[in-house]
């Protein structure tokens, strides 16, 4: 199953004994060179990351009296933790975000799409057990015992207390993206009353029939656009998923659904958010280097739990249920949340389709996401007196 980032499906075919050979893609993207080149006529000084990380953190700068700008490390689960709590007036709610993988923190790239959010609320990044900062501070050995689905749900659970009682607040917005919707959901189950929302970003319904319906629309698109290359290697591993399921095989259905803007629509990988997570002014150079590590060490993990989630039936919830679908994701495919989201009962719920997204809709389409946010699921918490005073305006 494919709730990664590129370095994770890396990481699966690696594990698997694939080379870089036969991980390769068949054809380069048109008008695009196989082999990087530097013009010999750009003599413009060369910024390094330090010098890049500073404009950036220089930027997002929050100068407000009211604002919060903390990174910090809190004891949850046995272990230290780190979160990012960031916003321009800190009477406005808290939106905690759960993020995907397992392990693939959305703190390095938030810079790229959660500035704006941050007029509107107060954004909390929280890097799981196994994942980047929190990874890079833990021996694997005391991360271990955690590292089941109900382990990691309690971890969240308790990061909800400690925001609640920290910064006095009765709820909080709760938002879960492709993983982090499996924490979303039991944690949403388990204690309603702590939320506005549940807020669902490429939701995982069922870990096998995911698998399923992802090769069909990889084999699909391959005999669509004659990529003899893709068709033979997906054939190769019919009946899929099968009753037994390989990290060979799910690298290579992931490779072709990635190449097939599966996961960022019009795209054939992630590079330009990879490559903007290695500027991220939130993270060091030894951050960086421990996402991997932390991925694969959750991998050994959690695979096999994410491919046993199974939500079909999942879906009384006692507070409201926000989700947001990209309509050509196929790394949690749109056609099983659509159908899980028909049949939610809760005490309000509302489907969101963005029409130019895949599965990575904060990146693709930010302006809406952000829209959607604010008129969705920000007014749940106003009702409640949660928020900050809103801006004076003046007709003439």
């Amino acid at each position: 199953m494919t709730m990664f980032r590129t370095h994770f499906l890396f990481i699966l075919a690696v594990a698997a004994g694939m080379t870089t050979a036969n991980i390769s893609f068949a054809t380069a993207p048109a008008g695009v060179s196989s082999t990087a080149t530097t013009s010999t006529q750009d003599k413009s000084p060369m910024m390094s990351r330090d010098d890049v990380t500073r404009i950036l953190e220089s930027n997002r700068k929050i100068v407000s009296p009211q604002g919060i700008d903390e990174m910090i490390k809190v004891r949850i689960g046995g272990i230290d933790q780190w979160l990012s709590i960031r916003g321009k007036d800190r009477r406005n709610p808290i939106l905690l975000f759960l993020h995907g993988g397992p392990a693939s923190p959305a703190m390095p790239e938030a810079y790229t799409f959660q500035t704006p959010w941050e007029d509107y609320f107060t954004v909390v990044q929280w890097d799981q057990r196994g994942a980047g900062k929190t990874y890079a501070v833990n021996s694997e050995q005391a991360m271990a015992p955690g590292m089941t689905v109900d382990g990691m749900t309690d971890d969240a659970a308790q990061v909800v207390q400690y925001l609640r009682q920290h910064y006095g607040k009765q709820k909080i917005l709760l938002l879960g993206h492709s993983w982090g919707t499996v924490l979303g959901v039991h944690l949403a189950q388990l204690h309603p009353d702590w939320f506005y929302a549940y807020i669902s970003v490429g939701q995982v319904v069922n870990g096998r029939h995911n698998e399923e319906v992802g090769y069909a629309f990889a084999l699909r698109e391959a005999l669509a656009h004659g990529n003899e290359q893709a068709v033979r290697e997906l054939k190769a591993m019919a009946p899929y998923p099968g009753p037994k399921l390989t990290l060979e095989n799910i690298g290579m259905r992931s490779k072709w659904e990635m190449y097939y803007g599966g996961l960022a629509y019009g795209r054939q990988d992630y590079q330009f958010e990879d490559d903007a997570e290695s500027l991220s002014p939130d993270y060091s150079k030894a951050d960086l280097a421990a996402i991997g590590k932390g991925s694969l060490f959750s991998l050994n993990h959690l695979l096999q739990p994410l491919l046993a989630v199974d939500f079909d039936h999942t879906t009384h919830f006692d507070c409201p249920v926000i989700v947001f679908v990209g309509q050509h994701d196929y790394t949690t495919a749109h056609e099983l949340t659509e159908k899980w989201f028909g049949d939610i009962q809760a005490p309000s719920k509302r489907l969101v389709m963005f029409a130019d997204s895949a599965h990575m809709i904060m990146q693709e389409q930010p302006g809406r996401f952000l829209m959607h946010l604010v008129t969705d699921a920000l007014p749940l918490a106003q009702q409640a007196g949660d928020t900050a005073p809103t801006e004076v305006t003046r007709d003439r």
